[in-house]
């Protein structure tokens, strides 16, 4: 067994987020783990301790538990992508790294890639292994029936069977399960979650899809995916090396899931050649944001109502009040023209949190609002955002009615578990923009 590095916690808002540090080569690699994890307890499988003692041979690695899991705040509730990313943020922000590899396994895939197109300046390579990042119900997606199946039978095994070790069965069915090593997995499984939280963290997966995400990365790229994984079927690691522009992709002719059971050091040897070559930095002038529209219903006809003066009163208390709202969601406004406000979140439950806020706020004043909200690659020029994605965010805002808040598919899909309800709206044509447009509005 291998001596277990220091246990450190970093804050992320009142939660405390569990990590360790090992190594101190010249460049910083973060690895995001699948499903649960425990990082003391880890260190107990020599699989895992050669594994990572290697790889923290040419970095300075950091390991952590999402909130939730193994040594992290356990008692969270629900959470969605974005809080885990901010998690992800505030530990690399606890050991001062401004940009790192990140290498994401099985979901930890979705939460890498979300926080890579988001922060792309804080990303120099991502790496995924056995990526999942979309479970929900798709029959044109054929590698997504597949998961969906998968999960269900986790899901009854952790029922059944939770601490007894069998992860094994699925996630390395090669590897010879000796006695030590079943008991082992099981103390590990135990120490990860509870069965409960074990279950409930695959079904809040069952509402992911990040597949609008992994359009927008613009990061060097490395996808592995075993061709005969039985956790997450090999289609998915195709379909993202198809639809991230610039990515390698590596099938390896093996069964393992977690990238510590390589028989070899094929996967590893990747890792290296990848970490350490020549840096190429991200293009940072293009990123994932997410957009808030929102304007006074009616106003033209209530300023010719009450007049020029009263008017100018009432927009500035509307104004104040929505800079309170932003302010307290994090969000940026952007640019104010007339009744309107345009603003940008880094994380898309906040932007609907905000905009339902704003609604809620502005009624004692007399008036309505109602807001958009979409999330997609935007362009940074100097202070401000453009691109398609705030095209398609104002546009959202004009299909809502007085105190709607309207959202994109996107934003649909990317809040999942955040406790959010939403009502379809159907598909609708936006003015300028390309293709059928799925929306919602907030319940």
């Amino acid at each position: 067994m291998s001596k277990t590095p220091k246990t450190r916690y970093a804050k992320s808002g009142d939660i405390s987020i569990a990590y360790q540090v090992i190594g101190d080569g010249p460049t910083d690699v973060i690895y995001v783990p699948a499903f649960v994890s425990h990082v003391d307890l880890e260190w107990e499988d020599p699989d895992f301790a050669e594994w990572m003692t290697r790889l923290s041979g040419f970095c300075r690695l950091i390991l952590f538990d999402k909130r939730g899991t193994g040594l992290s705040d356990r008692d969270v509730g629900d959470s969605t992508l974005e809080e885990r990313m901010h998690d992800l943020r505030a530990v690399l922000d606890a050991v001062d790294s401004r940009q790192c590899t990140v290498i994401g396994n099985c979901e930890g895939c979705a939460l890498s890639m979300l926080f890579a197109a988001t922060f792309p300046e804080r990303v120099s390579r991502l790496i995924l292994f056995a990526p999942t990042y979309c479970v929900v119900e798709d029959v044109d997606f054929p590698a997504t029936v597949e998961q969906r199946r998968s999960y269900a039978k986790f899901i009854e095994d952790i029922r059944a069977h939770w601490g007894e070790g069998r992860m094994l069965r699925s996630h390395a069915p090669s590897k010879r399960s000796t006695v030590e090593v079943v008991e082992r997995m099981g103390r590990w499984e135990r120490a990860a979650a509870s069965p409960r939280a074990a279950i409930n963290y695959l079904k809040w997966q069952l509402e992911m899809d990040a597949r609008p995400v992994a359009k927008m990365l613009r990061v060097p790229t490395l996808i592995m995916h075993c061709a005969n994984d039985r956790v997450v079927p090999v289609g998915m690691g195709r379909w993202l090396a198809e639809n991230i522009e610039g990515a390698r992709y590596i099938e390896l002719p093996s069964d393992f899931h977690w990238p510590w059971f390589d028989p070899g050091s094929t996967v590893m040897d990747a890792i290296e050649e990848f970490v350490t070559g020549e840096r190429s930095y991200a293009e940072v002038n293009r990123i994932l944001a997410t957009v808030l529209f929102t304007d006074i219903v009616g106003s033209t006809e209530r300023a010719a109502a009450v007049g020029d003066h009263q008017w100018r009163n009432l927009l500035d208390r509307h104004h104040a009040v929505v800079r309170k709202e932003l302010t307290r969601f994090r969000g940026r406004e952007i640019n104010t023209t007339g009744d309107g406000f345009f603003a940008a979140f880094d994380g898309p439950a906040r932007a609907v949190r905000c905009a339902t806020a704003i609604r809620d706020a502005v009624k004692p004043l007399g008036i309505e609002v109602r807001a958009g909200v979409h999330t997609g690659e935007c362009e940074r020029v100097g202070e401000d955002l453009a691109g398609i994605a705030v095209h398609t965010g104002a546009r959202v805002l004009s299909c809502a009615g007085p105190s709607e808040v309207w959202v994109s598919g996107t934003v649909r899909d990317l809040v999942a578990g955040s406790g959010l309800n939403f009502e379809d709206r159907g598909t609708r044509s936006l003015k300028g923009i390309p293709g059928e447009w799925r929306l919602f509005a907030v319940a």
